[in-house]
């Protein structure tokens, strides 16, 4: 019988039909590991979010309870559209600007007229390709120079939170160093370093978990529950277990802070930003962020997610993070949201706590949306008393994660182009300026191989 006739392939829709849909995101949401692996996770990037956050709200009088619900519904939708634990981290540039400006000269309405502009240019960068074409072209060995520069500043400032008193409203140490007793004391701080370490090694969770370390002798029943014990020792989320303990100890410095609770959301409203605002909102915060958000929160959050999550790779594009990290702004931002990212350091930090999947971030997402619900702008109370040192420790071990991206570079000249990019960044406090210096030395070094 002859071959019946194919009918012709059905054209390819760049909407998949709903149960596609519903299955993507079921898959995105499922848990690629186990849940108290994924909820620990979670708590990786909480070392940078609660210290800005609360900073800005105590300093600027940004509505924490708007913020944390916003934050939260960007959790869950970039959890359900990428299935990896990506992040959602304030803009650092910004929140530099604001917390070094001195009373009323650089508040919320420049603020939020910042995060607009430059969620518009991301917008744009996403939608007419740029953005891909820039991840295409730049070096990885310049990436990689963002991203050691980055991690180490991150662990030098977790460094300052553990050994400094510091405080938050004004986003500066008090000048004295920390003690070593009481609530929020380094010996606090150090003992859950070492818990951390001794708990997730160098960050090789699936090592730890897979290896036994016993040899190949057969199971007897000391070997068996020593097995057992590395098991359960390799499987305790301790971030989780240090945020739930710095909680705990935030409510015990302060037992009044629950008098401070009202509940209900903050009432959220349009924020009205002048002429004045959208000038220096755009001059002083959107164009030294634009670079930062370009090279730290598209490109080597794609190379990132392409090295933790190979599979992935055709997923997480530079368009569609960029057009999430646009659109997160250009909507959020009008309603008092604080402006927000994606950080390759917060999604290195994730997954240095166990987080493998979209519900990672999705958990996260639903408490801090939660928190925003019920007690709104109140939550600020038990931040405020929660022990800096903690934030400081899980800060540490999210930026040397990141750091250690860069140990993929092994020959002289990629480790050159890596080290310059971190110098100038880390000495000239500008990404943009390592990022830039990083280019010429890499196609110096192409120039001299030619000639």
């Amino acid at each position: 019988m002859a071959d019946q006739p194919q009918p012709p392939p059905l054209p390819e829709s760049t909407v998949p039909p709903p149960a596609t849909l519903f299955q993507k995101l079921k898959t995105h949401l499922s848990l690629g590991s186990t849940w108290p692996s994924e909820l620990n996770g979670a708590m990786g990037d909480l070392g940078t979010y609660i210290p800005i956050v609360m900073t800005l709200s105590l300093s600027k009088g940004l509505d924490l309870g708007t913020t944390l619900i916003f934050t939260g519904l960007y959790n869950l939708i970039t959890g359900a559209l990428y299935g990896v634990p990506m992040p959602v981290q304030p803009m650092k540039a910004i929140a530099a600007v604001a917390i070094s400006s001195k009373g009323d000269a650089f508040a919320v309405p420049e603020i939020m007229a910042a995060g607009i502009c430059t969620g518009g240019v991301m917008l744009v960068l996403g939608l007419t390709g740029l953005m891909r074409f820039a991840y295409k072209v730049v070096p990885l060995a310049v990436v990689r120079g963002v991203q050691l520069a980055q991690g180490l500043a991150f662990a030098l400032t977790a460094v300052r939170y553990v050994r400094n008193e510091q405080d938050l409203a004004k986003g500066k140490a008090t000048g004295g160093g920390r003690g070593w007793g009481g609530l929020d004391g380094l010996v606090l701080a150090l003992v859950c370093a070492c818990f951390i370490v001794v708990v997730g090694g160098a960050g090789d969770h699936e090592k730890l978990l897979e290896s036994d370390g016993l040899g190949t002798t057969s199971a007897t029943g000391r070997t068996s529950r020593r097995r057992r014990a590395r098991k359960i020792l390799f499987s305790l989320p301790s971030a989780l277990i240090v945020f739930t303990l710095g909680f705990i100890l935030a409510i015990i410095r302060k037992p009044s802070v629950f008098e401070h609770f009202k509940l209900g959301p903050s009432n959220i409203r349009v924020v009205h930003i002048t002429r004045r605002a959208w000038r220096d909102g755009f001059v002083k915060g959107a164009v030294p962020q634009i670079p930062l958000s370009v090279l730290n929160s598209v490109i080597a959050v794609c190379k990132l997610t392409s090295d933790l999550f190979p599979e992935k790779r055709g997923e997480v594009s530079t368009t569609s993070v960029s057009v999430t990290v646009g659109a997160m702004n250009v909507i959020g931002c009008w309603f008092g949201a604080m402006p927000c990212c994606h950080g390759a350091g917060g999604l290195a930090g994730q997954y240095r706590f166990g987080g493998r999947s979209g519900a990672c971030v999705a958990m996260l997402g639903a408490a801090k949306a939660m928190l925003g619900i019920v007690v709104g702008s109140s939550i600020i109370e038990v931040l405020r008393m929660f022990p800096v040192g903690l934030l400081g420790v899980l800060l540490m071990f999210a930026g040397l994660e990141l750091a250690m991206a860069a140990r993929d570079m092994n020959t002289r000249e990629d480790a050159f182009v890596v080290l310059v990019v971190a110098a100038v960044s880390m000495v000239g406090s500008s990404a943009a300026l390592g990022f830039a210096c990083g280019v010429v030395a890499h196609l110096l070094l192409r120039l001299r191989d030619r000639i």
